[in-house]
């Protein structure tokens, strides 16, 4: 055997690897402007579905979303500058603001090389591409703002952060559909643990409520229609079920290494320990139907954080809500743990948040770590008539107080993209 791709190499490799925590998340989302907010009423089971007013959808099927409520930009962004910012890097900055001031870092103290800045984003300034194309075609070529262009960029979150505090590490986005989320904060997990950077700035940004966003989405058929009856979408693996709500808003997470985070008297919340990545290569919209993909990619990220199935507490699952997501999932679910699938409690926070794109998995990640917290699963809410075919125990509409020492959350999406990260309960 070649030396170099020895299992004894590949061990002296692993135990070289370095541990990687939480220290601090900042969120803007339909359900609240902070963290703290967000996740009380995420527990109480407040959803932040209503009918949708930042466009008109009157034409349209759907008529609904998950939309920040009292959003007010210059709360972030000075006014004079609102004009060079998509509303998607707004969110970013929002999050991360959050994040940053209550992380206690440094930067007077910091290495801003040793710190990365990745911040998904599926779509991108959809906003200002939806102006831009407007314009083009009402008044012509010379009436595009030159200010466009970074407003379109999908990595115009990530640098907008980077400027801000002076972060001078590897920057970048991410897109990777709804999966774009996990990836980011997987491949920051990564560079941490291979001793690239000592921080990661990470997770995503998603402003997708708009006429483009609705038309395209609405004609794809996924969306809810349940437009009189908002209070009871989205039902994640209910029988009655009808499709996702589409919403919008950012999650950060402060991620550091374990050194890093001690050296400094950091808070830790949670530590990342596995990270799962595949693709289905079935089809561009639809999941594998057999869960293959899905499953493989729960196993890598265990496998990768040296756990059992029987180690797994709570699974923070995709659950939007679609037909063929629910039931797709439930199977994944079962083919990586196996007879523990049936012991382990699931829930859909998307039956609250709705669902976010590019952004939804770093808001789930966040809930990851604070129900390894404070030993509380969120409910699946809306959860009335379970689908027969969607058979495990997902928590549904109530909050439920147990013991969580290890936490997995699942992002699938369009292309067959899948992305899981585990979490575990720090212990020194």
């Amino acid at each position: 055997m070649n030396e170099d791709l020895s299992p004894v190499k590949f061990k002296q490799e692993e135990d070289k690897m370095r541990r990687v925590v939480i220290t601090s998340t900042g969120t803007i989302n339909p359900v609240g402007k902070t963290v703290d907010e967000t996740w009380a009423n995420i527990l109480n089971g407040v959803s932040g579905i209503g009918p949708a007013t930042s466009c008109d959808v009157s034409d349209f099927n759907t008529q609904i979303a998950g939309e920040v409520k009292d959003f007010q930009p210059a709360d972030y962004i000075p006014t004079k500058e609102l004009r060079r910012v998509d509303r998607f890097q707004v969110f970013a900055i929002a999050a991360f603001r959050e994040a940053f001031e209550k992380s206690g870092l440094d930067m007077e103290r910091e290495d801003p090389s040793r710190i990365a800045v990745i911040i998904s984003s599926a779509v991108g300034g959809l906003n200002a591409i939806e102006r831009t194309v407007t314009t083009l075609v009402e008044e012509g070529p010379r009436r595009i703002s030159p200010f466009m262009t970074p407003m379109i960029m999908a990595n115009g979150a990530a640098g907008l952060i980077a400027i801000d505090k002076g972060i001078k590490g590897p920057c970048f986005s991410i897109a990777s559909a709804c999966a774009s989320a996990n990836d980011a904060i997987g491949q920051a997990f990564l560079m941490i643990r291979a001793n690239i950077v000592d921080v990661a700035v990470t997770g995503g940004s998603e402003a997708t409520i708009n006429r483009t966003g609705f038309g395209v989405f609405d004609r794809l058929g996924a969306l809810s229609r349940r437009n009189e009856d908002y209070h009871l979408t989205p039902s994640p693996f209910d029988r009655d079920r009808d499709g996702f709500v589409m919403s919008e808003g950012a999650a950060v997470l402060v991620l550091e290494s374990l050194e890093h985070a001690q050296a400094r008297g950091a808070e830790i919340w949670a530590e990342v320990v596995g990270y799962g990545s595949t693709v289905d290569a079935f089809h561009v919209t639809a999941p594998a139907e057999d869960g293959s993909g899905a499953g493989k990619a729960i196993s890598l990220a265990l496998e990768m954080a040296n756990l059992n199935p029987e180690d797994v507490d709570y699974v923070n699952a995709h659950g939007t809500g679609t037909r063929l997501n629910d039931v797709s999932e439930t199977k994944a679910i079962k083919l990586a743990l196996g007879e523990t699938a049936h012991q382990v409690a699931i829930s859909s926070t998307k039956s609250m948040t709705g669902h976010m794109m590019g952004a939804t998995g770093a808001l789930e990640a966040i809930f990851c770590a604070l129900a390894i917290r404070d030993h509380v699963i969120p409910p699946t809410m809306k959860l009335r008539n379970p689908d027969p075919e969607c058979d495990l125990d997902y928590v549904p509409n109530e909050a439920r107080e147990v013991p969580v020492e290890v936490a997995i959350e699942n992002a699938f999406g369009f292309g067959g993209q899948n992305a899981v990260l585990a979490f575990r309960a720090y212990s020194g």
